[in-house]
């Protein structure tokens, strides 16, 4: 007696439908990564810090971009006070020739 076997044919896969189905679900390997945004403050108020002086151009190159710009408080988080205070300090600096009024690639 010869035993034969047999395998059961492969279930008919359905067509893919049009619409938002199961059959349409996107998958991904890796999880997606959502921007969480940074919370933003004032680094002045956090260390406590009340006169801005114009003669450190040093620490106010942190607060100017590339091209020599002031940065503006929605992108730093400064509060109007000392944004204020901030801009004074960088235009006097620039009178005194401590810091550039137009640069390209300052940093």
């Amino acid at each position: 007696m010869s035993e034969t076997t047999t395998t059961p044919a492969p279930a008919p896969t359905p067509a893919p439908t049009q619409g938002g189905g199961a059959n349409n679900e996107i998958r991904y390997l890796t999880p997606i990564s959502i921007e969480t945004k940074k919370e933003k403050y004032c680094r002045f108020k956090k260390l406590g810090i009340t006169y801005i002086d114009y003669k450190d151009a040093d620490f106010l190159l942190r607060l100017v971009n590339e091209q020599g710009k002031i940065l503006p408080r929605r992108l730093t988080g400064t509060s109007q006070k000392y944004q204020k205070k901030v801009s004074q300090a960088i235009k006097r600096s620039r009178h005194l020739a401590l810091m550039p009024y137009v640069a390209d690639m300052l940093k």
